[in-house]
This record gives structure tokens, sequence and C-alpha cells, in this order.
């Protein structure tokens, strides 16, 4: 399914606009390099620096964007930077706990409908308190009770991190059974693009704690989930015509430094 001329136009204002006001808020901070200026030049460095500050701020600023722009076609509601829930039952929380325990030690394999299906037995038992959990970066659901979350990683996350991320696919699992029970509810780690392509990304290093069939969108596969098949190459099209487009306007603004 290819993208439409009107999701086409819709990502590259997004793009457009995401730039343009990168540029207006970006202030480098003050750094002395000197042998760095020397050899490389000001524009150079001025230009490495913007580029790791994208990168910093890429999935707020382009990727929640473009994924809601899509997902508003496919789902019947998206948005971005939603809260799961607040609550979470005592039981749940004590399940949680148990999951993560028998995963770190090895004693088990991830495996995520049964975790689901273990939190949804208890979500509703003992005391409720009250939680902040992370933030979901893309929420979409369909008036079926289907509920898809995802947490946008960095394309080469750190490898200690991934028992935080299991816990917080486990506790959005858990704030939402807790206020809807018979939700059929999906938490995902999504990863937008594969460093090592051609080659395959390399999944190993989650595979003690993530279900990578049911917790993992890599690349294309989180791409064309939300906007349909073949819609991960044309976003690629879609950043490479915005990159000519604007071209003259970025070379303009680096000649500032």
């Amino acid at each position: 399914m290819a993208l439409t001329n009107n999701q086409i136009n819709n990502i590259e204002e997004t793009l457009k606009c995401s730039l343009r006001n990168k540029f207006e808020k970006y202030n480098p901070e003050p750094a002395v390099m000197p042998f760095h200026t020397r050899l490389l030049g000001k524009d150079r460095l001025a230009l490495y620096s913007f580029i790791h500050s994208l990168n910093t701020s890429f999935g707020t600023s382009i990727f929640e964007p473009v994924a809601l722009a899509l997902g508003k076609t496919r789902f019947d509601n998206a948005n971005n930077q939603v809260t799961a829930g607040k609550f979470i039952s005592k039981k749940a929380e004590e399940v949680i706990q148990d999951i993560m325990n028998n995963l770190i030690a090895g004693r088990t394999k991830p495996n995520k409908e049964e975790e689901i299906e273990r939190i949804r037995e208890v979500c509703q038992e003992g005391e409720m308190i009250e939680i902040k959990p992370t933030k979901v970066d893309v929420y979409f659901s369909n008036d079926d009770n289907t509920f898809f979350l995802f947490d946008i990683k960095t394309a080469k996350p750190n490898m200690g991190g991934f028992k935080e991320f299991k816990r917080t696919l486990l506790e959005w699992v858990a704030v939402t059974l807790s206020e809807n029970p018979t939700a059929n509810i999906h938490t995902l780690i999504a990863i937008p693009y594969n460093p090592y392509e051609p080659k395959p990304y390399s999944r190993w290093t989650m595979a003690g704690m993530l279900d990578l069939e049911k917790e993992l969108k890599v690349a294309n596969e989180f791409w064309d989930f939300i906007g349909g098949e073949g819609v991960y190459n044309d976003l690629l099209n879609c950043f490479e015509r915005i990159g000519i487009e604007m071209r003259e306007e970025i070379d303009e603004y680096f000649l500032r430094y």
C-alpha cells in the first residue's frame, strides 16, 4: 500500500516544519575547540554539532509526528506522548516483578501473550496504587477495544536498558487493564531504522528480555505496520525529496557560522 498524495504532502510538510523549527531554536553550546576549528573549519563543526543535536531529538520532532500522520489513516485514534494510565493494582505489580525476576535469572523466556494474561487476571485485585509510568511515544487504538502502544528507541539502544524497556511495556499493560480489563492490548518497542542494513538487525541482545515477535518492530516492520506495506520505502523517498528541496536553505543557515 503506497502512501497517498495527501499523506506524502502531510509528511513532507511535517519534515520541513521540524527542520525550520530546529533552525529557529537551535543554539549551539559555546565550546572552544581550537584544534578542531583550525583543522575542519567553523562551518563543519557547526554542522556536526547541529546533526548531533538533531539526532537527540529526532524521535520527538520527526519520527513521532510522521508516525501520527500515517497512523491517523489506519487507526480510529492516534496520539503521541500519552499517559497510558495512572493506577496499577498491587497484585499486578507483584506479577510484573515476578516476571522480571524470572527473565533476569533466565528461568523463563519472554512470552508476551502469557504475561498479559497473568496481569489481566489480577489487574483489578488488591490495593490500587497510583504511579507515573513512562509516557507512550505513539499510541494507536481502534473502536473494537484494540490498543497499540509504542516506545520509540534509538537505532542502537543501550543493552543495559532492556530491563527497563520490558518493565515499561508490562506497566503499560497493567495500567491499561486496570481501567479496561478486556482490552486487546499490545505494547511494543519501535526502532525506526536498521543501522546494520543490509545485514539483519542484531536482535539477539534483546532476546532474553523481549518477546521478539510480539514486542519489537524494526525499520520497515514498524513503518509498514502503521502505514501499510511498502510505506517504509515511500518514507525514505519523502526524506530525500525534502533534503534536496531544502538544500539551499540548509546551506544558507550554516553560512552564519
